[in-house]
């Protein structure tokens, strides 16, 4: 069965960094046939698409606000999707969820919170 778990999430400064890993498992093929994405979704919004490495290996932050500061990588041999976040800001506060599209379907993790804050 299909499973995205994130970890990495917690309390960061203002201006501090946070790394977010994904690990999938159950995934014909590993994430290497994949597009990956992160997304947010902070109280009372809408859940906000961040960045998206695809299966040919291109990697694209969405917000502007992120640009610059969050970056998005793979690593195929271990199932494994990164969002490295520098210089965070209290509105980055959020629910920070990873996904995977397949030609089928696509695919949630439960989501972990990052909190911003002095």
């Amino acid at each position: 069965q299909e499973q995205l778990v994130e970890s990495g999430g917690g309390l960061a400064q203002p201006g501090g960094s946070l790394r977010l890993s994904c690990t999938a498992s159950g995934f014909t093929g590993g994430i290497s046939v994949l597009t990956m994405s992160w997304y947010r979704q902070a109280p009372g919004l809408k859940r906000e698409l961040v960045a998206t490495h695809t299966k040919f290996g291109h990697a694209v932050n969405y917000p502007r606000s992120v640009q610059g500061r969050f970056t998005i990588s793979r690593d195929n041999a271990n199932n494994t999707v990164y969002l490295q976040m520098n210089n965070l800001k209290p509105e980055d506060t959020a629910v920070y969820f990873c996904s995977a599209i397949t030609d089928a379907s696509t695919y949630w993790g439960k989501g972990i919170q990052v909190t911003v804050s002095s």
